[in-house]
This record gives structure tokens, sequence and C-alpha cells, in this order.
């Protein structure tokens, strides 16, 4: 139970004093990383199938998927994603179905998800998967894995997997179609966006050390990430044009003392026990497409939006959720919806903007003090 201020992450309240941020933006539905990943990609955790790594076998398990029917399939909980060489050994989770990478190449617009130690450090031969076994050190001293198999929800898609981790053809590929198919590792952010070649739409997942879960991240990390992947872009060629959104895949735990306002019901007496045993929600009202075990919303998370066009140290009090950056993405580029999708129930992120004008200056910041450098 902890709370950090700005003598802490002064970088998140120095973006938060000179851009656009929320008090009122939750998880989609109750549950850890790997379905609020999945949520911010497709706005739907069901048509998940378990499937066994070792014989390539579709099984029930309760424990990785919820409310399965008579094929198997039902809402993930989490487990490592099957189409991937560096997810752990046992169950491993498939989702069937659409997200927005499959809506971006539909509609010819480039995109990517770049995660810190994607790259394989052992590279997958016929007999052998490939490995990601990078590391760094964090701020304590401790050597910290960078790769998190579950946090990359494109792996869980047979459609917009790297399974093997393979590399892009040469850097003039990421964004496209390729062997990469989308998936890169951190480092190819920062040449691309040196190099002018940065896509329309990136997700950028950081390594482990850096990426703010509690356990393993230390605060001071995660800025440090945050701020070097701010600064690049803002004194990039890109800046006129770009709005980056700040949030996370899930609470971590992290004590918050307002409840999220339930949106969608669930009546699953195996799984939900929220409002009273076997009860999500108000039972008057169905759950969203007849599908059990998505009860949210979950808890409150922070987001920020930082962009030329962000209003200026504006609080946005309306109710978003981790699908309102998806809802973003499908009507800027009219890519439309997913079936099911919480993002048909999103609220806008756009009352964080005032596209009229540049209501925001660039905000260099300190990635060691979070400090305003220059603006």
């Amino acid at each position: 139970m902890d709370y950090y201020d700005g003598n802490t992450v002064t970088a998140l309240w120095n973006y938060a004093q000179n851009y656009a941020m929320s008090d009122n933006n939750y998880d989609t539905t109750y549950g850890p990383s790997t379905p609020g990943a999945i949520n911010l990609v497709s706005g739907q955790t069901y048509g998940g199938e378990v499937v066994d790594s070792t014989t390539g076998k579709v099984m029930a398990d309760s424990a990785v998927v919820a409310s399965e029917n008579s094929n198997d399939l039902g809402t993930d909980i989490s487990v490592d994603p099957y189409f991937d060489d560096c997810s752990k050994v046992g169950d491993r989770l498939e989702m069937t179905g659409q997200n927005v990478g499959s809506l971006l190449n539909a509609k010819n617009v480039t995109w990517v998800w770049f995660q810190g130690g994607f790259g394989a450090t052992t590279a997958a031969t016929n007999t052998t998967p490939a490995q990601c076994d990078a590391e760094h050190e964090d701020i304590s001293g401790e050597e910290v894995a960078d790769y998190s198999a579950h946090h990359d929800p494109f792996q869980y898609y047979a459609s917009t997997a790297n399974p093997h981790h393979t590399p892009p053809a040469s850097e003039a590929e990421v964004g496209h179609n390729g062997p990469a198919n989308h998936q890169y590792d951190l480092s190819y952010f920062y040449s691309s966006i040196k190099d002018g070649n940065l896509p329309s739409v990136s997700f950028v997942k950081q390594a482990e050390y850096q990426d703010g879960h509690a356990g393993y991240s230390d605060p001071l990390d995660e800025q440090t990430g945050i701020v070097n992947l701010v600064n690049s872009i803002e004194q990039s060629k890109y800046w006129d044009n770009t709005a980056i959104v700040i949030t996370y895949d899930d609470s971590d735990g992290w004590y918050d003392h307002q409840a999220p306002p339930n949106v969608n019901s669930s009546s699953d007496p195996a799984v939900d026990a929220l409002d009273g045993t076997g009860q999500c929600g108000s039972t008057s009202r169905a759950p969203l497409a007849g599908e059990e075990d998505r009860c949210g919303y979950g808890p409150r998370l922070p987001l920020l939006v930082i962009s030329p066009y962000a209003k200026d140290n504006y609080v946005n009090h309306s109710v978003t959720d981790q699908t309102s950056v998806l809802a973003f993405i499908q009507q800027n580029w009219n890519l439309g919806t997913i079936a099911g999708s919480f993002s048909q129930e999103a609220g806008s992120l756009d009352p964080f903007f005032d596209f009229n004008r540049r209501s925001a200056d660039r905000v260099i910041l300190s990635p060691k003090t979070g400090a305003v450098l220059k603006d």
C-alpha cells in the first residue's frame, strides 16, 4: 500500500503538469497483465484456447481460460502465448479472432510492436527454439530478464505472431509485412526514429527492469525508460504529428481507493465473486456479446497523453479504459470494429486534445532525475 509523488516519479509529475492526464481510467477487466495486454489490442479476451506446448493439442484447462464452450474456447485468465519460442513450457494460450494488427494490415497502415528483449539471444534452428535470455541490471544492482512473453499480446494470435523472434530482413521492413511480422526488439524503435522510418502506429513495451512492474522494476528505472522514449520522439521529425499515450496493462496490486464502475456483467459462480458469489455487476444486464468472465471495469490505472495537441495541464474526468486507446486507433484510421470488443463501449480520448491548435510545447526531461531540461 503506497503512493509515489513528484519527489520520486518526477518525470510523470512533469508530464502531467505540461500535458493531459486522466483520473478516471481503468483496467478493462479484472485480471493480471495478459488480459490487459490483449484488451489493449483487441478488447476481446474471449476466444482463447489452451494448447499443450509439447504435443500441440488443444485441451481444457480452467486455470487458463474460463467458461469454455464445446470447442474448448473461453475467456483468457493468464498464461504465456502459444506462438512464442520464449514462452514457458507447459500449457499455453492461443487467441482466435482479430486484433488491431489485423485491422491495420487490412487498411495497409504501417504498425509495430516493439518490446525490450524481444530479439533472440540464440536463433531458432530446425530442431531447437529461439532463446531470449538478455538481461539488464536494475538500479539496485539486480539482474532482471528483459523479455516477458505474456506481455506481448500479438504473440497470442497466429496472424500477428513472430514465434521464432525472427529479425526483420532490414530496417526498411519495420512496420511492413516481412519475416518479423511486425514484432521487433525495442532497439528497432530507436534506430527507426533516428533514421526517419517510424511506422504510423507503434506499441512500445519496455524491458522488464523498466516496465514499472511491482517486484522487479523500480520507479526510477521506469522513469528512465519513459523519458528516453518520449525525448526521442519530441526531438524527432515526428513530434508535430504524434500522440503518445502512456498507460499500464494492470494495477500490479497497487492500492487505490477508488472503486471502478461496473460496465460489463458476468454470472459465472466458478470464477466471479464480486458483489456476491457468482455475480459481477447487474444480473439484469447481459454480458457483452453474451460472453462470461469479462467482468469490468477493473482497477484504476494511470493514463497520460503527450502531444503538441494535448491540452496543457489538463485532467480528464470522464470514464476511459484500456480499450479507449484501441478505439482511438480504430477511429483515426477508420479500421472498423472487432466482434464483442470493449472498444465499442469505450470512452473517447478526444477530450484530451485540442486539434484546432497546438496547445503544448516540447518538454525535454532528464532521464535520470525527471527534471525539465528545456521547454
